[in-house]
């Protein structure tokens, strides 16, 4: 009989993809780890200087190590069973091999050799090891404990320890700490080993933080004293450094006078000379228009003022950043900065008092924020915080700096433009509302020249029409004024001031990028139009 039960249509043959996870796979670092104690299967042994014997498989080494990588790839030592570690602590040696096979590592005081080793001086030579084993994270985890460790006693030791294995983060962390705890670290005896360009350097920081200049003249003769015959010669230059006229008239002929050191050095006593002539004409108009050669000793210092470059947040392949990196201009390299602490783009940034950076509104996963966040520069292990959020939620605003009052100005609430404007108080910690703006804007360019706040271009909120119009805030008044309006229409666009003089640069009319730039000058009260850039620019800073 003829079958007539249907038979299934094969499918046409497609590429298939099945996954299957192993979830006990991580267990195979802990046998491999069993195997090595067990010494099975190993390929390989190290020896280190004191005859301390650690087995191992290459294959896991090399897989984890770029330097075992290296040497059994293309070393003399690939074809030898026993290879010997010269100047490496076994003990480290023990434990980043340990680390290889189980991704941990503990350091405590009981796991040392020699009991006389303190907890930190183990971990630098740990670190040490793990520089030249190329294990980043170890090398990492150890650079964050020592930085957790800094004190006045070791921060010296610590900075040298950062710049010879090029720890970047830990150099600048420990240069920034010496620097702000300047007066209890010279009282130490690490302070007296500083080599005499170490000494200069820090002396001529304009970062240098002390209680008075009298400190430093004290730890520049404590400095010499400590090697006399060896350092002497090196007294011109540091005294050059110090900043004499800042010192109290008494201080300079009671203790600097009678120093013996100053007595002996002709340099020395002319930079006395200079700053007794300072105090002599302090009290004369004419003390503006004294000029000191070569350095600016009357000039006082400005701790905590570290000069970066700072990116925070935006968006990149269509999400919002949380990051945060800035640009040191000293080792010439960006760094990674701390988390912000929710992901933001389309807000505003400003700089307070140098070191505060504050970062308002913005967009965040669709939604328009009035949250402030503050950066300080200054301390020791800078971290985001929130702050006073703004009364209004504001996007795309301009933002403004007078006299440590910060202005918000304008942007999008996230359903319509913005004519509305608020002023933060640094010292009562305040936002109030001033004055509203004749006309809506968002995207606008901020300038700020003789105390008078700028608002350039942007765009409207109804008809979405690029702004050639200009207003200007006086902060004594509560008042806004027109000024002459632009040539072109812009929005997105750099505003920046330089002698006196507003400059409006690039944007869009809605159509087209420019790169047509133009001036506002007060003297004249008109735009006109200067050399376009190379490029056509928008939202630029």
């Amino acid at each position: 009989m003829e079958n007539t039960k249907q038979i299934p249509e094969s499918r046409r043959c497609e590429s298939a993809k099945y996954k299957y996870k192993k979830s006990s796979h991580v267990e195979i670092f802990k046998v491999l780890q069993s195997l090595r104690w067990d010494e099975m299967f190993c390929d390989f042994k190290l020896e280190t200087d004191d005859g301390k014997i650690i087995c191992g498989h290459k294959v896991i080494l090399a897989s984890a190590s770029p330097y075992f990588h290296a040497m059994f790839k293309n070393c003399e030592e690939k074809n030898q069973y026993l290879v010997i570690m010269k100047q490496l602590d076994s003990t480290a040696l023990q434990l980043l091999v340990n680390f290889i096979y189980s991704g941990e590592i503990t350091v405590t005081e009981n796991n040392l050799q020699f009991k006389l080793c303190t907890l930190c001086l183990f971990l630098k030579i740990l670190l040490q090891a793990s520089n030249i084993l190329q294990l980043q994270e170890v090398k990492e985890a150890c650079c964050h404990f020592l930085q957790t460790q800094m004190c006045p006693k070791n921060c010296i030791a610590i900075n040298a320890l950062a710049d010879l294995h090029s720890c970047t983060k830990l150099l600048r962390s420990s240069e920034l700490y010496i620097l702000q705890h300047f007066s209890d670290m010279v009282e130490g005896d690490e302070f007296l080993s500083l080599s005499s360009e170490q000494m200069v350097k820090l002396i001529a920081c304009d970062e240098l933080k002390v209680p008075s200049e009298e400190k430093v003249f004290e730890s520049v003769i404590r400095w010499i004293k400590y090697d006399l015959d060896s350092r002497k010669g090196i007294l011109p230059q540091l005294m050059e450094h110090v900043r004499l006229p800042l010192t109290s008239k008494d201080y300079i002929l009671k203790k600097i006078v009678e120093e013996p050191l100053v007595n002996n050095c002709l340099k020395s006593k002319d930079y006395v000379i200079e700053a007794l002539h300072f105090h002599l004409l302090k009290s004369n108009e004419l003390v503006s228009f004294l000029t000191i050669p070569h350095h600016n000793r009357k000039k006082p210092r400005q701790p905590g003022s570290q000069k970066v470059i700072l990116a925070v947040g935006g968006s990149r392949h269509g999400g919002n950043l949380d990051s945060t990196e800035w640009y040191d201009p000293k080792i010439n390299q960006w760094q990674p900065g701390p988390q912000m602490i929710a992901s933001r783009f389309s807000g505003g940034l400003a700089v307070v008092k140098d070191n505060f950076v504050i970062y308002m509104g913005g967009v965040n996963l669709g939604s328009v924020h009035q949250s402030v966040y503050l950066l300080d520069l200054s301390s020791e292990s800078p971290y985001w915080k929130s702050t006073v959020d703004m009364l209004i939620k504001r996007r795309h605003l301009g933002v403004g700096v007078i006299n440590n009052y910060l202005y918000a100005v304008g942007g999008s609430d996230g359903n319509s433009c913005l004519s509305s404007a608020e002023v933060f108080d640094c010292r009562t910690q305040e936002w109030r509302m001033i004055s509203s703006m004749a006309t809506r804007r968002s995207s606008a360019g901020i300038g700020v020249l003789h105390n008078l706040l700028f608002v350039v271009g942007g765009v409207d909120g109804l008809s979405k029409l690029r702004l050639n119009s200009v207003e200007c805030y006086h902060p004594s008044l509560d008042k806004w004024t027109p000024v002459s309006k632009m040539r072109v229409r812009r929005s997105a666009l750099g505003v920046g001031v330089l002698d006196d003089v507003v400059y409006a640069v690039g944007g869009t009319n809605g159509f087209k990028v420019h790169k047509s730039v133009e001036a506002y000058s007060l003297s004249t009260g008109v735009w006109t139009s200067i050399p376009d850039m190379h490029l056509c620019r928008q939202f630029p800073d």
